[in-house]
């Protein structure tokens, strides 16, 4: 792959590439809907993600091309920059923008990026786009900036150069994510650890349903106000901050504060999944798959019945999955209503899997899905050099 992209900068630019970086995609494992709810998620990183090879120039610009998209772009190094219309480049422009606006020393970069994580997927191609620029610069140019300051900065880009209000799961776990490692991840104190996640004989299947997310967002707005309902009335009796800062058997004792059925399951759901989370990560500490892949099911289950967010693209992965001897578990990841399942399979059965999923899918669906293999890979960095920086 590091061969033919740099046959293809040298086509674009006429030179090689001096530099050539690389930050993956996330999925997360387990932890759905509760990094706003003050809980742990559990976010990996796959071997799917976003390559950049860089060199600099001496023309004062910044040149962008990409291997996925037509459109590219010539841009004077200046002291700041506007989101431009809607297309993919601002995500590298807009972490110039904060580079210089925090007084950082650029120069001219011809800039060429190719990304093999499905575009719309869930897989967070933005969030990859934007750390490996931020990471390139930060190399580049000794910047200085730390590995969670560079998490922080690609955030304030996706929320206010490109002005979507996402959490900080997505740009820490392609940042900070280590080899067969998940990361059980506070969102709000961002304290983590790394979790040993040997999958064995297993291989972590994506399966895209092909499905646009077009509710994701006022569903997802509609549930933030149903946690904070829920919040409301517990804290009737219970000094909270969020959800999760009680465990189940607290939540049981005091549900009867709720008085709204839907504003219970809700908080049901999210209280019993940041429970999932803990349990999640003594079975991976355990190498105990057979539990993991039972609590990946009761998290599906839980996210289609009391949070409601599944749909019947999701479901039906899900449903083929537990019909399959050779997937240990599944369920969806990310917002929902479409995106992606996940499902531990063997490997020897992968083939099959696909074959056979994408079968049952095609017929009760109407079209068919993408499924893809993944392995739980590393962090952004460069290439042929070790995580850790």
């Amino acid at each position: 792959m590091k061969g033919q992209l740099q046959e293809a900068f040298t086509e674009l630019y006429g030179k090689q590439a001096a530099d050539t970086f690389f930050c993956p995609g996330r999925v997360n494992l387990i932890g759905e809907h509760i990094d706003y709810n003050g809980g742990l998620v559990m976010p990996c990183a796959i071997t799917f993600g976003t390559y950049l090879l860089v060199t600099p120039n001496n023309d004062n610009v910044f040149r962008f091309k990409s291997l996925n998209f037509d459109e590219h772009a010539e841009v004077p190094l200046q002291s700041s920059y506007q989101k431009n219309g809607e297309t993919w480049y601002n995500y590298p422009i807009g972490v110039i923008d904060h580079f210089q606006k925090n007084g950082k020393q650029l120069q001219g970069l011809d800039m060429l990026f190719y990304g093999d994580i499905p575009i719309g997927s869930g897989l967070s191609s933005s969030a990859s786009i934007e750390v490996v620029t931020a990471f390139a610069l930060n190399q580049l140019f000794n910047a200085g900036y730390s590995r969670l300051e560079l998490v922080k900065l690609s955030q304030a880009v996706e929320n206010k150069f490109i002005g979507v209000s996402c959490g900080i799961m997505d740009q820490f776990a392609v940042a900070f994510g280590e080899e067969n490692k998940a990361l059980k991840l506070d969102c709000n104190s961002l304290d983590y650890e790394a979790v040993d996640s040997n999958l064995g004989d297993y291989v972590l299947a994506i399966i895209n349903t092909n499905k646009p997310r077009k509710l994701a967002e006022s569903k997802y707005n509609e549930r933030v106000q149903e946690c904070q309902t829920a919040l409301k009335a517990l804290q009737q009796q219970l000094d909270i901050t969020y959800l999760c800062d009680i465990d189940t058997e607290t939540f049981n004792k005091c549900k009867n504060l709720i008085e709204d059925e839907t504003v219970l399951k809700r908080a049901q759901h999210v209280v019993e999944e940041n429970d999932r989370v803990k349990l999640a990560a003594e079975a991976l500490n355990d190498n105990d798959l057979a539990e993991f892949g039972r609590l990946m099911y009761a998290s599906h289950d839980s996210l289609r019945d009391l949070y409601e967010v599944s749909g019947k693209e999701l479901d039906t992965v899900v449903e083929y999955a537990k019909t399959n001897p050779d997937v240990a578990g599944a369920r969806m990841t990310g917002a929902g209503f479409g995106g992606c399942a996940i499902a531990l399979v063997k490997g020897s059965a992968f083939e099959q899997f696909s074959k056979e999923v994408i079968a049952y899918y095609t017929n009760k669906i109407g079209y068919a899905p993408a499924v893809y293999s993944s392995l739980i890979g590393n962090g952004v960095g460069r290439l042929n050099e070790a995580v850790k920086s």
